[in-house]
């Protein structure tokens, strides 16, 4: 997928400039590839933009369902749409905005047995992680039936199955009540911990600001800011969370932030 579209040769030989620049500063902006892809081990990435910004289609471009028109994609060295799904699967994994379009069994059990299959992981390896991320999802329901929090613990469970690196979620908290974000939070948190990269297209400026570590804002296909999430999401007030509205010029993102400085 190419960040970069029909740019003139004279534009691409001062953009090449301004990246050099926003690297040094730690903050990209102006029209250019997302070059820095996830970096660290353990890094947390939004990915955030109005509707047809190409947040969805760079998800896809990274696990192979979207070729590249120009310019590459690589996930840890590898070109996505050459790989097959089963080793791709072992480099990324992909929890769309519809958990339930993973979801093809009758049961949350037989969900939770194909996918050890799948992966080739042990026995029981994916309903153990459903208890993890969500205690108390029955066996014997049938997935489409679940909340929508349930469907995103399941889907997220299937996914990780395999043990990614990079994890993508593509709206992650569409259709989750207060409770089920809270819960969402805790988990992205505890995978960032363990390693996970993660890369979440969002339009929720509340869940970037809890968890993420950097933002990167796209328009048209473009990236146009990418830097760390405090300076990012404060300097605009489209992608500002409420609390730092609220409370600015106060460092502070999130109300656990204030809490924990007072």
């Amino acid at each position: 997928y190419g960040l970069r579209r029909g740019l003139r040769r004279d534009q691409r030989r001062e953009e090449a400039q301004q990246d050099e620049r926003g690297r040094k500063q730690g903050q990209c902006r102006g029209r250019q590839r997302d070059r820095r892809g996830v970096e660290a081990v353990g890094e947390t990435v939004a990915l955030m933009g109005r509707n047809g910004a190409g947040k969805s289609t760079l998800l896809g471009s990274l696990v192979g369902l979207h070729p590249p028109t120009s310019g590459t994609v690589a996930v840890r060295g590898t070109a996505p749409h050459r790989t097959r799904p089963a080793e791709l699967l072992r480099h990324a994994g992909l929890v769309p905005q519809e958990p339930r379009d993973l979801l093809y069994a009758d049961t949350v059990a037989r969900e939770c047995a194909a996918a050890d299959r799948d992966a080739g992981a042990e026995r029981g390896a994916c309903r153990a992680l459903l208890s993890e991320l969500l205690p108390g999802v029955p066996d014997g329901s049938h997935p489409r039936d679940l909340s929508e929090g349930q469907r995103l613990a399941l889907a997220l469970a299937l996914v990780l199955t395999a043990r990614p690196p990079l994890l993508l979620l593509d709206e992650p908290t569409r259709g989750l009540d207060y409770a089920a974000k809270a819960r969402l939070v805790t988990v992205l948190r505890g995978l960032a911990a363990r390693g996970h990269g993660t890369v979440l297209a969002t339009h929720d400026v509340e869940l970037a600001a809890e968890v993420a570590h950097r933002v990167v804002i796209l328009a048209q296909g473009e990236v146009v800011a990418d830097g760390p999430t405090a300076e990012i999401v404060t300097s605009s007030p489209a992608f500002a969370p409420q609390t730092s509205k609220i409370l600015a010029p106060q460092p502070w993102l999130t109300v656990s932030q204030v809490r924990e400085a007072l």
